[in-house]
C-alpha cells in the first residue's frame, strides 16, 4: 500500500504542468534495475524448480490413485539382448509361414492361439502388461508355458506408443492378432476407465503405429458378442443391429468395431473382427461362471442361478477353446494385405467381422448340473432375478458365415 501512496505522490493534480527532476529520475531508474534484477533472480529460481522437479519425475508412470491406468507402468526392454530374443521369438521357421505381433499373449486366448501358432512354424512375438484385473500368477505361468515353447512375451501395455514403434522397427510384422483388452461385463460398473484405457484408447494407439508401419500389417482383433447387447433376435447374425449395448465393456468392444471401419476407410488397413461367444477349456479366466462355480460348490456355498423376466432362461453359447483358436487362424490366413503405405491409402482394404460361436447354447442351470455330476457334490442354488449389471439372458451365434469364409467348424458341439 505504501509504494502505491508514493508512487501517486509523484503524480501532479494538473496534467501537463509537471517536470521531473533529475535527481528522482536516476532514483527511479535505479529502482527499476533493481526490481528487473529481482525479478530476473526469481524466474530462474523458479524455472530451476520446475526442471528439478520434471527430471526427478517419472514421465512414463502414471498416477498410482488412477486404477484406469494402473497397467501403463515403466518396464525394461531396449537393448542388443532384448531385440535378439525379440527377432528369435518372431522368425518364421516355415515356408508359408507369418510373423505376428499377439497382444494380450498372456491372456486365455492369447496363450492359446500363440502356442498354436508357433507349433505350425508362424513367427510369434507376444505383448503383454500383466495387469491385476485376477491374480497375475496364472497369467506368469501361462507365460513360462510359452517361453517354454519359443514364444517371448514383451512386458508392456499398448498405450505404449514408444515401445510400439521400436517392435515395430526391429521386426516387420506381416499379421497382428489382438487380444489385449479389459475384459469383463461386471467390472465395468467398479472400473469404468479401464475399459476405456485398454479397450479404445489402446486400440487406438495400436492402429496409429500400424498405420504407419511400412509395410502395414493385416489386423485380427477381438471383438465380443457382447455387441449384440439387448438384441432379441436369435441366433445373433452379423446383419443384426449392434447398436444398443447393454455394458460399457459391449459399448468399449463395438466403439472397437466403428474405429476398425474409420481405419480401414482412411488408412487402407486390412482388418477383421471376431466376435467371440462365451470362451472356456483350459487355462480360461477364473472369473468365468464356471470357474467360480466349481470353487463355490466344492466349498459348500450358495450359487447364484439367475433367471431373466418371467422366469425365463439364462443361457450361454459356451465355445471351446480349441474352436475359437481355429477361428483365429483361419481369420489370420484369408487376412488380406493392407493398402496403404506410410499412412496413406492407396486403395480399398479388407474389412470383415465375423461370429466365432458353437450354435449350442446352454442354460446356466445345465451348466450346474454337469458340474455337479464331475463334481459329484450337490450344489445350493440361489435362484435370483438377472440383475442390471450389464449381463444379458440369451447368447447364440448364427456361424454361417465364418463357416463359409474361414472354414470354421466347431468340434467340440455341446458342452457335456
Amino acid at each position: 500500500m505504501s509504494k502505491k501512496m508514493s508512487h501517486l505522490d509523484s503524480i501532479p493534480s494538473t496534467p501537463g504542468k509537471f517536470k521531473m527532476e533529475k535527481s528522482a529520475y536516476v532514483h527511479n531508474r535505479l529502482r527499476w534495475h533493481s526490481s528487473l534484477a529481482k525479478l530476473t533472480f526469481w524466474s530462474f529460481m523458479f524455472m530451476g524448480m520446475i526442471l528439478i522437479f520434471f527430471f526427478r519425475s517419472p514421465s512414463s508412470n502414471p498416477l498410482p490413485q488412477d486404477p484406469s491406468r494402473r497397467s501403463l507402468r515403466t518396464y525394461n526392454w531396449g537393448g542388443p539382448a532384448w531385440e535378439k530374443r525379440v527377432r528369435s521369438s518372431a522368425r518364421i521357421r516355415s515356408r508359408n509361414g507369418i510373423s505376428v505381433l499377439v497382444t494380450g499373449a498372456a491372456g486365455f486366448v492369447g496363450t492359446h492361439v500363440s502356442a498354436a501358432l508357433k507349433r505350425r512354424g508362424d513367427g510369434v512375438l507376444g505383448l503383454d502388461n500383466f495387469n491385476d484385473y485376477y491374480d497375475p500368477s496364472l497369467k506368469r505361468a501361462r507365460q513360462a508355458f510359452l517361453e517354454r515353447s519359443g514364444v517371448f512375451i514383451v512386458e508392456g501395455d499398448i498405450n505404449d506408443s514408444a515401445l510400439l514403434r521400436k517392435l515395430f522397427e526391429v521386426v516387420a510384422f506381416t499379421h497382428v492378432m489382438h487380444l489385449a483388452a479389459q475384459a469383463g461385463v461386471r467390472y465395468a460398473m467398479e472400473n469404468p476407465g479401464s475399459y476405456v484405457h485398454s479397450n479404445i484408447a489402446g486400440f487406438v494407439s495400436l492402429l496409429e503405429i500400424c498405420k504407419s508401419a511400412n509395410p502395414q500389417p493385416a489386423i485380427v482383433w477381438a471383438s465380443s458378442s457382447s455387441v449384440y447387447g439387448l438384441n432379441t433376435k436369435v441366433p445373433f447374425s452379423e446383419k443384426d443391429r449392434t447398436d444398443q449395448p447393454a455394458s460399457l465393456y459391449a459399448a468399449t468392444k463395438k466403439a472397437g468395431e466403428e474405429i476398425a471401419h474409420t481405419y480401414n476407410h482412411i488408412y487402407g488397413l486390412s482388418l477383421t473382427g471376431l466376435r467371440f461367444f462365451t470362451v472356456y477349456g483350459p487355462w480360461g479366466r477364473p472369473d468365468m461362471a464356471y470357474f467360480f462355480f466349481t470353487r463355490d460348490i466344492l466349498k459348500g456355498k450358495s450359487i447364484p442361478i439367475f433367471e431373466a423376466a418371467n422366469h425365463g432362461t439364462v443361457a450361454r453359447d459356451f465355445t471351446y477353446i480349441d474352436d475359437i483358436v481355429k477361428g483365429c487362424l483361419g481369420a489370420l490366413d484369408t487376412a488380406e494385405k493392407s493398402t496403404g503405405s506410410g499412412g496413406k491409402k492407396k486403395g480399398p482394404a479388407q474389412l470383415r467381422v465375423y461370429n466365432l460361436g458353437n450354435t449350442w447354447p446352454v442354460p446356466v442351470s445345465d451348466l450346474v448340473s454337469i458340474l455337479e455330476r464331475l463334481l459329484k457334490v450337490n450344489a445350493k442354488r440361489k435362484l435370483m432375478k438377472l440383475p442390471r449389471n450389464g449381463d444379458v439372458p440369451f447368447t447364440h451365434a448364427n456361424i454361417s458365415l465364418a463357416q463359409r469364409e474361414l472354414g470354421y467348424k466347431p468340434t467340440i458341439c455341446r458342452v457335456v
